[in-house]
């Protein structure tokens, strides 16, 4: 308890009237209780006269309702002011009690009783909700984990079925990312292009083939170009890791930020601007713009690495094919955003090399 009065015998009587039930700690002005109710362990309860000089209780009370470390202490005033309008304005700087002088020692006690078992109700409701927050963010973060590890499952068990490998997984969520934080800063991208967009982008871009799953080993494997007949089998992957994240959302059943854009990034990355991409044909911006940024991180990335019928062309290479195919294959904005950022492309490609 924390008795704050400018006048010695007021500190005398309340020091004598509480002691046999708390510890008391006295100042005689306001600016040293200020400086006595910040140390530790900081009061319970502080009783407060109002008529000090320099620092009147007032004041007082305000400064330690301004500070977060004080702000929770309950401030009862004991004051010879009886008037109405300093009741009022005592209320108003933040007490939960106005006691007026002369003080009833069993008033005292009883309203003091009433405070304390207030603030322990209070503390223990804080801390039960700061544990309860504390562990809905630890199950959150638990469950996100999970999410992302099963996605990273899902696409790697796709990848790995083309002769390719978990890093072109990393490799193109990192460039999607690079792409789209780039981008956010034209006006007509900031608003779609915010923070959650963005993970949401990230999380989902590994998914862009999971309809390989579903393709035939002997063309999904197939060491060498594949014929028109094959390709038009293997251009179906599409088709396949759409239903196939369109049936997650039905049973869900309740609408998905993520599966919609992976659903939009499986769909739609084989799309071109000039509208002679597949499945559907679609050109410029009717083409989701989650894949049109796929479409530039997939295609560099297939140019840098080395597959079955080709060898890896150089990065310098492959930036001058992204763009050559501006306005025809790419989004020429999107295309802009990569030629800002190639060097953090090759960046991202060295990271995250093939083993």
């Amino acid at each position: 308890m924390l008795v704050v009065d400018d006048t010695p015998e007021n500190l005398e009587l309340i020091f004598n009237l509480l002691r046999p039930h708390y510890r008391v700690l006295l100042a005689n002005d306001g600016r040293t209780g200020l400086r006595m109710a910040c140390q530790e362990p900081r009061p319970d309860l502080i009783l407060l006269d109002i008529m000090m000089p320099e620092l009147d209780g007032y004041d007082v009370c305000r400064q330690l309702k301004a500070d977060p470390a004080t702000a929770k202490i309950p401030v009862i005033f004991l004051t010879a002011r009886s008037q109405i309008e300093d009741e009022e304005k005592g209320f108003g700087s933040g007490c939960v009690d106005y006691i007026t002088k002369p003080i009833s020692p069993p008033i005292l006690q009883a309203r003091i009783a009433t405070q304390l078992a207030l603030k322990t109700t209070s503390d223990q409701l804080r801390h039960y909700n700061e544990h309860l927050v504390a562990e809905v963010e630890r199950r959150t973060r638990e469950v996100q984990m999970v999410q992302d590890v099963t996605i990273m499952a899902m696409a790697s068990m796709a990848e790995t079925r083309d002769n390719e490998t978990g890093m072109h997984i990393r490799r193109t969520q990192h460039y999607v990312r690079t792409l789209a934080e780039h981008l956010r800063r034209q006006p007509r991208f900031a608003a779609i292009l915010n923070d959650e967009f963005i993970d949401i982008l990230f999380k989902s871009a590994p998914l862009h083939d999971i309809g390989k799953v579903g393709i035939p080993d002997a063309i999904l494997l197939k060491p060498g170009r594949l014929d028109v007949a094959e390709f038009e089998i293997m251009k179906h992957h599409t088709r396949l890791g759409m239903e196939t994240i369109a049936a997650a959302e039905r049973l869900l059943n309740v609408p998905s930020s993520f599966l919609e854009v992976a659903r939009q990034i499986a769909y739609g990355h084989h799309e071109k601007w000039d509208g002679n991409g597949y499945p559907e044909g679609l050109a410029g911006e009717a083409i989701p713009l989650p894949a049109r940024l796929m479409a530039v991180a997939d295609v560099y990335d297939a140019l840098i690495s080395k597959r079955i019928y080709k060898e890896a062309f150089p990065h310098d290479q492959a930036v001058a094919m992204i763009q050559a195919g501006s306005g025809s294959h790419f989004d020429p904005t999107v295309v802009e955003a990569f030629n800002a950022k190639s060097e953090t492309f090759r960046t991202i490609a060295q990271r995250f090399q093939d083993e």
